[in-house]
Order: structure tokens, then sequence, then C-alpha cells
């Protein structure tokens, strides 16, 4: 694309900013299949990047930063999604938080296992997120990603005794994030 046309684009013009959005889609929507949890996660994502491109992109200061701009919308909005998940998933403990160092306790603990999960590669994060969050059954999972019932049980497997390591490396003990003391 060219640095004309998406400068037409931050000036208002609204051919130019239909040519920046067409031509920023297949770009944005081939980045949220590959880091959302599902396919419809990947098309609500990419929508609504576009969505915001198209309404702010007058707020973009460099003509050069439209693609890391895009795709840190993308992911942010991949992201939101997975948390919504687990938080409608488990929601009713959230409004039942003991105290303060509860709640932060919970929230440390949620972000340490998104970190774990973001870690994985791409097939056992889809597979794990699918199969444990989105609950998935495992047909559904192995044929959505075009994987065998055993391949995608595989995957699972890695998947569950990565993020297992990653959270026990990450509180400095075996036994996960509660173990770790607080100075």
């Amino acid at each position: 694309m060219s640095a004309q046309v998406i400068e037409a684009a931050q000036a208002g013009d609204r051919e130019s900013i239909t040519a920046v959005v067409y031509g920023a889609h297949s770009h944005v929507r081939r980045f949220a299949e590959r880091l959302c949890a599902s396919p419809q996660d990947a098309e609500d994502a990419a929508q609504e990047a576009l969505i915001i491109l198209y309404r702010k992109i007058g707020t973009l200061r460099a003509t050069g930063a439209l693609a890391s701009w895009m795709f840190r919308i993308v992911r942010h909005e991949c992201l939101r999604r997975a948390r919504l998940l687990v938080e409608r998933h488990d929601g009713v403990e959230h409004d039942l938080a003991a105290s303060a160092e509860d709640e932060a306790i919970r929230r440390l603990e949620a972000s340490l296992v998104a970190q774990a999960i973001q870690e994985l590669p791409e097939v056992q994060r889809r597979v794990l997120i699918m199969r444990d969050i989105l609950g998935y059954p495992g047909r559904t999972v192995a044929d959505a990603l075009g994987l065998s019932n055993a391949a995608m049980k595989s995957h699972l497997h890695r998947a569950r005794s990565k993020v297992r390591v990653g959270l026990s490396d990450g509180a400095g003990s075996a036994e996960g994030p509660r173990s770790s003391s607080i100075s």
C-alpha cells in the first residue's frame, strides 16, 4: 500500500480509508487466525481491528507504522476475547473473593496461566484453548484444526505438560503459583 494512500486516509479521504481497510483485511485476518483460539474469534478480532482502523486512522502518526499498529490491535482483541472466555468460565468465583489479597493472588495466577499458554507453539495453544477453555469435544477440535484425533490428543497432552512446567518454573517451585511467598 502506498504512503500517499495512507496519508490521504489519515487526512479523512473516504476512498483512501476504504482502500486501506480493504488492503489490510487479508493480512489482519491471517494474523488473527494464527493468534486467536477459534476461527470465530479470529473473524471477530479481525473485524474489530478493521473497525478501529476505519474509525481511528487519523490518529496514526507515521504511515510506516500501519502494519504494527494493526497487529497490536488484533493481538489485543484476541487476548481480550480469551480473557473473557476464562472469566465467563469461572465467573462465579470472581464475585466471591474473600479479600483484596485473594483477588491479587487470583489475578497473578491468571496472568501466569495466560503467559504460559501464550508461550505454547501455535497448534498446541489452539488445541488447549479450544479443548480446555472453550470446552469443545476432542473430535470437534481435531476436525477444526485438521488433525487426527490421536494428533489432537498428543498436542493437548504436550500443551498441558508445558503449561504445568511453565507454571512451576514461573512460581519457583513444583507446586505452582500459590507456593511462592510474597516479601
